[in-house]
């Protein structure tokens, strides 16, 4: 699936965040917990060097924790970086943050300059909820849709942290398809920038496979169907998603499958682990190779034909 919705004001954000690095101290990047690899930004893996950054898993209380447990530990294998599970029912815990920016940088957190950290997420993934918190006073506009925030602001929360937000950024090629139908799942890119059947039944054959129990017991199937099809006529039945002539409406029972996933009141659900992204991953460089070379052959091809 091809994700068609890269605003203007990410592409400038995208050009701004590349010109601030350098005064940066530390990253915090706030991942749905949901899907912690698809909801990285590609971009920010490339610039942040040697960096420390913490990584947020944002709406954890949606998020399988066990799941959740696994992406912790392999996110934090990589040198510098940290990890949270956090959700906006525990502001509490939220605070966390400001004490592991400080670990995190003992000798800045000993002298008297700030700490200064750049904060990004992609859209949607509670970013703003969380500075208002740290903050304690409303400063970041919040919302259920995605591409809230439209401008950087810089934002003293106390405790010798100064915040750097950001728009929330997606990026203009979602190379790996199972990740674009994540995000979209999710409810990271706007609804009317995708078709609700595509990503409603990617989610319905996920669930069948990983959460067949959530779905049965949700949904009250006497039995569960096996594929992605008949479950959608199944909840549509259910649901009285019907039309004249006994059709189901596919629209409707679509929407209403995403929102309950969303919304997490058919249970906590993961919708990647990282044994999941490492195959993906495999099956993504051979992909690149097999396009790389097609390109050269086309390329040997036209070279030949201007030759005659």
């Amino acid at each position: 699936m091809l994700i068609q919705w890269y605003p203007g004001h990410m592409h400038k954000a995208s050009k701004e965040v590349k010109e601030i690095l350098p005064q940066v101290d530390l990253i915090i990047e706030i991942l749905d917990a949901r899907i912690p690899f698809s909801s990285q930004n590609p971009m920010l893996a490339a610039l942040r060097g040697d960096k420390p950054c913490i990584k947020v898993l944002s709406k954890s209380d949606l998020a399988d924790p066990v799941v959740t447990q696994q992406w912790q530990t392999y996110l934090e294998q990589e040198q510098g970086v940290k990890t949270l599970a956090l959700t906006t029912e525990q502001p509490e815990k939220m605070r966390q943050l400001t004490e592991l920016c400080h670990k995190m940088l003992p000798n800045k957190a000993s002298s008297d300059k700030p700490i200064h950290t750049l904060i990004m997420g992609i859209p949607n993934v509670g970013k703003s909820t969380l500075i208002n918190i740290l903050a304690g006073r409303m400063i970041a506009k919040t919302g259920n849709e995605p591409a809230i925030t439209k401008t950087q602001q810089r934002i003293d929360i106390g405790h010798g942290i100064i915040l750097l937000d950001t728009p929330g950024m997606l990026w203009p090629n979602v190379e790996n398809k199972n990740s674009g139908y994540r995000l979209a799942t999710t409810g990271a890119i706007k609804d009317t920038a995708i078709s609700h059947e595509n990503v409603a039944f990617f989610a319905a054959e996920y669930l069948l496979q990983y959460y067949p129990d959530l779905l049965q017991t949700r949904f009250q199937l006497e039995q569960l169907p096996e594929a992605e099809q008949q479950l959608m006529e199944a909840i549509g039945k259910k649901r009285g998603c019907l039309r004249s002539g006994g059709h189901i409406e596919m629209d409707k029972v679509a929407k209403i499958l995403l929102s309950e996933l969303r919304a997490g009141t058919i249970g906590r659900i993961s919708l990647e682990t990282p044994s999941m992204m490492e195959k993906e991953l495999a099956e993504l460089v051979i992909i690149r190779e097999q396009k790389e070379a097609k390109k050269k052959a086309r390329k040997q091809k036209w070279k030949g034909s201007a030759n005659l």
